[in-house]
C-alpha cells in the first residue's frame, strides 16, 4: 500500500483511491467510500451506502470459506475490519521460493469464490495479502481484499472475465513467471464449472486479441 500521511493522533492513511480512503486506526482498517463531486447529492448518497452495503454483505458471506478480513462493523459510507499483518501480494510474489504453491492457493480460493457466485471484479495480487507463518515458512495464507468492485452472479462469463484480470494483472506485475503462475492458478481452480469456465475464458481472450488488432 502506498506511503502513510497523517489523519489524525491516532490514524494514518494507507491508499488514497478514486473510490475510498483506507486508513489505520487502533490496529483496524477503515475503508471510507468519498463522496463525488460531480454526482447529484442525493444520488451519491444512495450509491455509496449500496456499494458499502453489497462490499460488506459479500466479506461476510466468504470469512468462512475463504481468508478475508473479520467485518468488525458496516456504516453507511465505511467498512471497520480486522487488520491484516503480511505483505501485498503483488510486492512480494516473485521474490518468494513457493510462489508456484501460493499462486495453487490462489486458485483454489478463487473457485470457492466463483461457486458462491460471487465475482471480485478486480482480481489481481494487488488485492492479496501475503502472510507467512513466521516459525514454519511452509505455512502461509492470502487473503483476498478489496471488493469493492465485487458482485453477484452465477454467469460463466463473469467468472471467465475475473480469471482472464488476474492473467492480465500476472503479465503486467510478474512477467518474468506469468505463464507458470497462471498454470498453477489453474491447476488449483478445482470449480464445479471450471471446464465451461475455462472454454469461456478462451472466448474473453480471443476477443482482446480481436480488438487488439483493431
Amino acid at each position: 500500500m502506498k506511503g502513510c500521511l497523517i489523519f489524525n493522533m491516532k490514524s494514518k492513511i494507507l491508499f488514497q483511491g478514486a473510490e475510498a480512503i483506507i486508513s489505520l486506526k487502533d490496529n483496524k482498517i477503515i475503508k471510507n467510500r468519498t463522496k463525488k463531486a460531480y454526482r447529484l447529492p442525493e444520488l451519491d448518497i444512495k450509491l455509496r451506502k449500496k456499494r458499502t452495503k453489497s462490499e460488506s454483505k459479500i466479506m461476510n458471506k466468504l470469512y468462512s470459506l475463504i481468508n478475508v478480513p473479520k467485518i468488525l462493523e458496516t456504516k453507511e459510507n465505511e467498512i471497520i475490519m480486522e487488520y491484516i499483518q503480511g505483505e501485498k501480494l503483488s510486492d512480494t510474489l516473485d521474490n518468494l521460493k513457493n510462489k508456484y504453491e501460493i499462486a495453487f492457493q490462489i486458485g483454489q480460493e478463487t473457485a470457492k469464490i466463483h461457486d458462491s457466485d460471487i465475482i471480485h471484479g478486480d482480481l489481481t495480487t494487488s488485492n492479496m495479502i501475503y502472510v507467512e507463518d513466521k516459525t514454519n515458512k511452509n505455512n502461509f495464507k492470502v487473503y483476498f481484499i478489496d471488493f469493492g468492485l465485487g458482485f453477484h452472479s452465477a454467469k460463466i462469463e463473469d467468472k471467465a472475465v475475473d480469471l482472464h484480470l488476474i492473467k492480465q494483472a500476472l503479465e503486467a506485475k510478474h512477467y518474468k513467471n506469468h505463464e507458470e503462475l497462471f498454470k498453477s492458478i489453474i491447476k488449483g481452480y478445482n470449480s464445479k464449472d471450471k471446464d465451461k469456465i475455462l472454454k469461456q475464458l478462451e472466448k474473453v481472450e480471443s476477443r482482446g486479441r480481436y480488438k487488439d488488432k483493431h
